[in-house]
């Protein structure tokens, strides 16, 4: 059994509070035993019981449970550098995946990688990642874009789980986009999606869900419907890339098939966000995509308001993300989306282990919940958003096991 004492604000997020109750704790301590936490509550009314705990300081910092980043595209070949200084020159996320870059780019690049140098790859990202105190990803496919490539990206994610101590969530998304081979026969690569590749990917357990983009030039709405279909059949969850650049009804279908979540949605309707929020489908935001496209940012007040939980997450991928820094998208969506520190904090924990399904088990330090937190160089939570450093997290501690140290 172990303790950490010398917690300045401690927050529990309870799973089911309010947009913005976080459940802060002055001078706290934390037990855990094994991978669960047994008691998160005051210092001064720690039971006697604990009293003989392995003992570990916070030094006065702050305590979160552990970060989940709950969109990223963690699996990929080579970058898209040359794209960031074409959109800074007036060039459109449209106009350049219209030329052969964009996500066609990457795709040819993790084809021709092969797995070990894939894995390589996204394991020195995930130590990163655990540094900054994230303790659980949800990663996706999606750069292969046919059997063999789309499986390569699944395979390598389970490998990282059985190898490094983030706990990853596999998401299939060969719908990502039509590849160039099947710019013509489109219904042949759908069907290959919902006939073959979702029935093994389900069958050999290599995800959780399946995402689709609904979006023009990636999938129409009615394609997103029989693919996502076809997941739910094979007994996958769902999850829709939906409205990121245009409203195209994506958010109104993540509710109808109640959907675990939907992602980016910067054009919703409000139609379809009174459709989520009633749903209880998950808004996933998006910031470092829209700072980087110079989008729009999610109007998080509007779904707030509306009902719906919002989560925060980076979408790290080469083009429109490039950056798995999770506390910069926090600090984003609290200057940009007008969202509280403590609602951006729920974002990254309760509302995020949401949006993979396990708001049960994580992104909360009350008992019984699994023993994931980051201890962080703050007095509080508004201060760490505010006060943007390259890494304010001291400690990670995953399963009851520290990860990670400053």
């Amino acid at each position: 059994m172990q303790v950490l004492t010398n917690i300045s604000t401690l927050y529990r997020v309870p799973a089911d509070g309010a947009h913005d109750e976080v459940d802060a704790v002055n001078d706290a301590a934390v037990v855990w035993e094994g991978d669960t936490i047994r008691y998160a509550g005051p210092a001064s009314e720690l039971p006697r019981q604990f009293s003989e705990a392995q003992t570990f300081d916070a030094g006065g910092g702050c305590v979160v449970p552990g970060l989940i980043d709950c969109h990223t595209h963690l699996c990929f070949g080579g970058w898209r550098g040359d794209e960031f200084a074409a959109r800074l020159e007036g060039a459109s996320y449209q106009e350049i995946q219209a030329a052969g870059g964009g996500i066609n780019a990457t795709v040819r690049a993790t084809r021709e990688a092969d797995a070990s140098t894939l894995r390589e790859r996204a394991s020195r990202v995930l130590a990163d990642m655990a540094g900054l105190g994230v303790t659980t990803v949800e990663a996706k496919s999606g750069y292969g874009l046919d059997r063999d490539n789309e499986i390569k990206q699944l395979e390598v994610y389970r490998a990282l789980a059985a190898a490094q101590p983030i706990e990853i969530i596999p998401t299939f998304l060969g719908a990502h986009l039509v590849p160039v081979e099947y710019r013509d026969e489109r219904d042949d690569y759908v069907s290959l999606l919902c006939d073959s590749l979702i029935p093994e990917v389900a069958e050999r357990g290599l995800a959780r869900f399946c995402d689709a983009f609904i979006e023009d030039k990636a999938f129409s709405l009615d394609e997103g419907r029989r693919i996502l279909e076809s997941a739910r059949s094979n007994g996958l969850g769902v999850k829709i890339h939906a409205d990121q650049l245009s409203a195209g009804g994506g958010a109104g279908l993540a509710a109808e098939l109640g959907a675990v979540s939907a992602e980016h949605l910067e054009y919703a309707s409000d139609a379809d966000i009174r459709a989520m929020a009633a749903a209880d489908t998950v808004a996933v935001s998006l910031p470092i995509a829209s700072l980087y496209l110079r989008e729009p940012f999610l109007p998080a007040r509007k779904w707030i308001e509306a009902g719906a939980r919002v989560a925060v997450a980076t979408d790290f991928n080469p083009g429109s993300a490039p950056s798995y820094h999770l506390h910069l998208a926090m600090t984003l969506a609290a200057v940009h989306q007008r969202m509280s520190p403590a609602e951006v904090l729920r974002g990254v924990t309760s509302h995020a282990a949401r949006a993979i399904g396990m708001a049960g088990t994580h992104g909360s330090l009350m008992p019984g919940y699994r023993a994931d937190l980051a201890v962080i160089d703050a007095p509080d939570i508004n201060h760490w958003l505010y006060h943007f450093r390259p890494n304010a997290c001291r400690r990670t501690l995953k399963s009851g096991r520290w990860i990670a140290a400053a």
